[in-house]
């Protein structure tokens, strides 16, 4: 597996700095083989993140002067405990009305929010514009995003949700806001896309 780093997705998100969302887009040099597949997405996708956060670790504590620890964050995984279901694509991409916002912003839906600390996932519309600290973003920026992250279109994807107790990543997300993992095969362009996001205030 390796990751599509040139794609126009990339350099799209570099516009979204206020999203906490971490996407890997990945491109398998074998076969597709169903569930197993996308396990081994899920697991590489992971290892990339991982990576990219000790990568900014480690180049803030050059900028800020500090000692450089020896290990960086105690990152840990055990990609067996993750178990998935498959969901509709209608059900990953859905965008909720928006009813009304209040002077403070907070919006009101046409639909409940998640409650984590009962064990509910969190949506992935949630994750992308209901950040613990506000993004600003919505509906439109959504659709946007997800356009060029599936430019063939979304009537050939197969979709898994997977649990979030596999790794320490999602441990933030456990405390309050909400953790989610997806992966997303995308049969017209033969690649992978995970999505994962794990967040506190």
């Amino acid at each position: 597996m390796r990751e599509l780093i040139n794609d126009p997705f990339y350099k799209l998100l570099e516009r979204f700095d206020r999203c906490i969302i971490d996407y890997c887009l990945i491109k398998n040099d074998t076969p597709h083989q169903g569930k197993r597949a996308h396990k081994e997405a899920v697991l590489f996708a992971m290892l990339k993140v991982i990576e990219r956060y000790i990568d900014i670790e480690l180049k803030d504590e050059i900028a800020s002067c500090e000692e450089v620890r020896d290990e960086p964050f105690p990152w840990n995984l055990d990609i067996g405990k993750a178990q998935a279901h498959r969901i509709d694509t209608e059900e990953l991409l859905h965008v909720p009305k928006i009813l009304r916002t209040d002077r403070i912003g907070r919006r009101y839906y046409d639909c409940g929010l998640p409650n984590p600390l009962k064990g509910e996932q969190i949506p992935y519309w949630y994750a992308f514009w209901e950040p613990p600290h506000t993004s600003e973003y919505g509906p439109d920026e959504f659709r946007n995003v997800n356009s060029v992250l599936f430019p063939e279109g979304t009537d050939e994807l197969e979709v898994y949700e997977w649990t979030t107790d596999w790794s320490n990543y999602f441990e933030d997300g456990h405390e309050w806001w909400g953790a989610a993992c997806w992966s997303i095969y995308d049969k017209r362009m033969d690649r992978y896309v995970v999505i994962m996001a794990a967040s506190t205030d």
